[in-house]
Formats: C-alpha cells, structure tokens, sequence
C-alpha cells in the first residue's frame, strides 16, 4: 500500500519531513506547502516530481492526498490539523500539538470519530537512547525511579511566538512521558525574559510525582554552549544520558544507596554506598525521524497505536500550559489532574 503525503511548513524541520517521508518504503511525498516562495523554490529543485504550492488548501482538498505532516508554528497547529482530519487525512504533526489542552482534546476527538491516525512528532522517544532507557525502566533494571534531572542548554534560536519552555522542555517532557511510569502531579516553574518584547529565554521546571519521585528542567537560549545531559537516578542503578555523545549516548552506572537497619527508625538506619560497574549498552543507530516515519506507516497501515499519539501530545501539553501559569507566578506550584 502506497501512503500519499503532502507536507505543509517547509522551513527549518520540514525539509527534514521530506527527505525521511521520502526515503521511507510506503510513503510517496506528492506536494508542499509553504508562504515563501523561495523556500519553493529550493524543494522544487531538490525534489522536481513534488508539487509546491503557497495555497495549503490545496493539499486539504487534493483527494489523492491520504496524510498530511504540518510543520509550522504552533499557532498555527490547530486549525491546520482540524481542518485536514475533517477532510479525512491523516496528521502527523510538530511539536508540541497545540496551544491548549483544550485544543488538544478537540484534535483527538474529530480523529477518533473519523477513525484517522493523529501522530506528534515527539523525535526523541524514537531514538535508539531513550528506547535503550525504556527498556530497562519496563525491566526493572534502575529499580524504583527516584528523579529526572536535565540540562538543555545551547546559543539560540530565539522564538518569537513560545517561551523557552514550549519549545526546547517539551523535548524532556515527551521523554518523560514515554519513560515515566507515573504521571506528574505538580509543576512548578520560574524563569526570565532578556529580549524585551520576547518571551522567556531561561527556565527552570519541576514536576512532583505521587511516589516520591521528582524532575527537573534546565532549559536556556542563552548559553555559551550548547549541553544535551540528563540523569536519570533508580533505586537499583543510574543512567546518565548524553544526546551530544558520538557514540556512548547512555552509561549506566551501578550506583546507588542501601539502608541497614530499620527503615521505620530511620534516624537509627545507616547508609551504605554502593559502587559497581558502568557499561555503555549497544544502540540502534538508525535515524529517529526515520524510525518514526516507518511507525506513522505502520499506525495508518496496521492501525499499530502511536507512542506519541493525541493523548500523548495532550498530556505533555497540560504540563506545559501549568509551567506557564507557575512562570508567570513566578514559581507557585500548579496541581495537575
């Protein structure tokens, strides 16, 4: 079966769309959308046989269209993605899925009554690292999880429309959905704008869990470098994630702490320290948007249920719209249901 897809939003993750849709067995990329024409033109060339168009109504309306990918601003998601599920396409959409839980909801409900795949393209829980990670928390491996603490951090790009938080947390927090057993409870948040007129560029974002567990953000478009680091602490072994790692991406670390003694009179209790070994697992390196793509095919095809589905996208946006309101309260935690 041949999937056809138009991709509306060629400008810094579109190309990106294109070429892996492209490459991907079953799926054939017969237009693009785009309000710069100059952007046109450069797909036209790289790609002659695809249609370009500055009209995305064009692709909405296209009856040999069956998906659409959109690629845009997340201003602009909402409408986009209603008004392709109405035509009967299915969307695979940028993060985060939208403005609003609320908007969120509305998406998976015209989705679901219209039996239509809705994907977010949350890119890195298909990276062969954080499966690695899934994989031992499904096992058991690293133990009851004890805290999620992130640093992401670079030079730029400033956004215009988002804050800090919807554009580079929204990676940590997709993560953390995919991995996490529990969902957050709270979230508390601060940070600052040092652009006048813009959003903020620096935040800091925790979230509390039912047992015990906690996280932490670091998010920053103001850094002299750029830092892609998150440890993740177990009761039974640690894993320090390095996404700028060439080769060694995870290192698990055989670390951790026992209590001797009685757990009920803990003042009574000792701490021992434990110190094994650490070992780099072996990892897929297949690109992640490429994995990705070839799940999206096999949702629309077999009707296999997307990790990063709707519900996934509206989770992690009920998060983000609570930092918001914690952000502009400058801290004050928000309760999550």
């Amino acid at each position: 079966m041949e999937v056809n897809i138009g991709v509306i939003g060629y400008g810094y993750w579109g190309p990106n769309l294109v070429r892996n849709f492209s490459e991907t067995a079953g799926f054939q990329v017969v237009a693009i959308s785009d309000l710069d024409e100059q952007r046109l033109s450069v797909a036209k060339t790289r790609y002659p046989a695809i249609e370009v168009t500055t009209d995305f109504k064009t692709l909405l309306s296209d009856p040999n269209i069956d998906t659409v990918a959109i690629a845009t601003p997340v201003s602009t998601h909402f409408d986009l993605a209603l008004n392709a599920l109405k035509a009967g396409k299915h969307v695979f959409i940028e993060k985060p899925l939208t403005e609003t839980a609320e908007q969120a909801e509305q998406l998976i409900a015209e989705a679901e009554k219209r039996n239509l795949v809705l994907h977010v393209d949350h890119t890195f829980i298909y990276t062969g690292a954080v499966r690695k990670i899934r994989e031992l928390v499904d096992k058991g491996d690293l133990g009851e999880l004890y805290y999620y603490d992130s640093v992401r951090v670079n030079l730029g790009l400033f956004q215009s429309d988002v804050s800090v938080l919807w554009d580079l947390a929204v990676h940590d927090l997709s993560i953390m959905d995919y991995i996490f057993p529990l969902a957050p409870t709270a979230v508390s948040a601060t940070g600052s704008s040092h652009v006048e007129g813009r959003p903020a560029n620096i935040a800091f974002l925790s979230l509390f869990f039912e047992n015990n567990a906690i996280a932490h953000l670091h998010v920053n478009w103001l850094a002299p470098v750029k830092v892609r680091r998150t440890l993740i602490g177990g009761s039974r072994k640690m894993v320090v994630y390095d996404d700028l790692e060439p080769s060694e991406k995870i290192k698990i670390y055989d670390k951790g702490i026992t209590l001797n003694g009685n757990k009920e009179k803990l003042y009574k209790a000792l701490i021992d320290y434990r110190a094994g070994d650490m070992w780099a697992p072996r990892l897929e390196i297949s690109e992640a948007l490429r994995v990705e793509a070839q799940q999206f095919m096999r949702c629309i095809v077999e009707g296999e249920k997307s990790p990063s589905d709707g519900k996934a996208g509206m989770r992690v946006v009920r998060i983000l719209e609570a930092a918001t309101r914690s952000l502009n309260e400058r801290g004050q935690p928000v309760e999550l249901n």
